[in-house]
């Protein structure tokens, strides 16, 4: 059991919404934080029976019920007209929901109801490296970072299982997607530009369709929360910077696995590019857990200088590295954005054994930098 840096701090008697690809573990933590709730998980054919002909019956429950706390509802985006009900019982019996669901797209296309404001939005994601006691980088690269996988001494059978009956079969089906093919060569295609600027052009060519309906596969991919853009940084720039957002899955296996990568080992291009992608997610996680919220882009100007990730309002520029020896060539696009913005903290997250600093730039181990991030410390 993994304790959980998603733990609704600060709700309150707030309802909320949960949402988060599959598998991350949203039944689990909600069942953990919540045993004594009255709970509904709508993917068991019993209660989607129940319910699906017959929303009024949710009421009649509720009302009847003595049990304190918040009501919990799994899968809400199975049955949306049962929010009409909830919305009359937030507001008319003051009862505090906990509506749990892979994305709120099927809920939105159907014209449901999100109760105008009245439930705030959280979000679940992959496993972080403060969640896992003796955390495996090996292992988190290799497998990716949903529960089951992580823990697998044998991940391919369930990331292909995985790939085949969520990305393929059912964000199809929801998304009412007609050209199966084109749609299943996406995600492959979509894979080679992780951690790279999307070209909607080249990656229509590649799948046979227009660009305009590679825009929309990406947007189903980050409205079901199995994707998400990276944008660049721009503002108010002095040398000319490129626009292009960049593109990330939402689990480095995934990823792997759509690149037919073999095992990853330290050393190797695959590892860097891992490594990064890693990197990207818990600060992607950190920035929602802690409520903080900050914005993350990446800068990169057309001479080619880069920096992997800008914090906030340039407040912290972080560069990736994979190397175990950082020198002054690895500081180049630190030191030129360092040039055109003040930033508050310039670092570089490496596979160095021990801090340094080389001018005003930082190096940190791995651990160390996210022993930081966790605690506080980075932003």
């Amino acid at each position: 059991m993994y304790l959980r840096k998603q733990y609704f701090n600060g709700l309150g008697k707030e309802s909320t919404f949960l949402w988060g690809a599959r598998q991350t573990g949203k039944s689990t933590l909600l069942k953990k934080l919540f045993p004594e709730c009255l709970y509904f998980d709508l993917l068991l054919a019993s209660e989607y029976n129940r319910f699906i002909g017959n929303p009024s019956l949710l009421k009649e429950i509720i009302e009847a019920s003595n049990r304190s706390g918040p009501v919990i509802i799994d899968e809400i985006q199975r049955i949306p007209s049962l929010l009409n009900d909830i919305q009359w019982l937030i507001v008319n019996r003051n009862i505090q929901f906990i509506l749990s669901g892979s994305s709120p797209r099927k809920i939105l296309r159907s014209g449901g109801n999100l109760l105008g404001g009245r439930a705030v939005r959280n979000e679940l994601y992959p496993l972080v490296s403060a969640e896992i006691p003796e955390f495996n980088l090996l292992r988190a690269l290799n497998n990716g970072l949903l529960p089951r996988h992580y823990n697998s001494d044998n991940p391919s059978k369930l990331i292909s299982s995985y790939i085949g009956s969520y990305l393929r079969d059912e964000i199809q089906a929801e998304a009412r997607i007609r050209n199966v093919v084109s749609f299943s060569k996406f995600l492959e295609t979509a894979a080679f530009s992780n951690g790279e600027m999307v070209n909607y052009s080249n990656i229509a060519s590649e799948c046979g369709v227009s660009s305009p309906t590679i825009r929309e596969y990406y947007q189903i991919l980050e409205d079901t929360m199995t994707g998400r853009f990276l944008n660049s940084y721009q503002k108010n720039p002095k040398r000319r910077v490129i626009l292009a957002p960049k593109f990330y899955y939402f689990d480095v296996g995934i990823a792997n696995f759509l690149l037919k990568r073999s095992r990853i080992e330290p050393g190797s291009e695959a590892f860097g590019k891992a490594f990064e992608h890693f990197i990207y997610h818990e600060l992607y996680s950190h920035s929602h857990y802690s409520d903080l919220n900050y914005q993350i882009s990446y800068w990169r100007t057309a001479s080619q200088l880069e920096v992997d990730f800008i914090l906030g309002d340039n407040q912290v520029a972080i560069e990736v590295k994979s190397s175990g020896m950082v020198n002054s060539r690895h500081l180049k696009g630190l030191k030129s954005f360092g040039e055109e913005y003040k930033v508050r903290k310039s670092i570089v997250v490496s596979m160095d054994p021990n801090p340094r600093k080389i001018d005003n730039i930082l190096i940190l181990p791995w651990k160390e930098f996210l022993e930081m991030l966790w605690a506080g410390a980075i932003i």
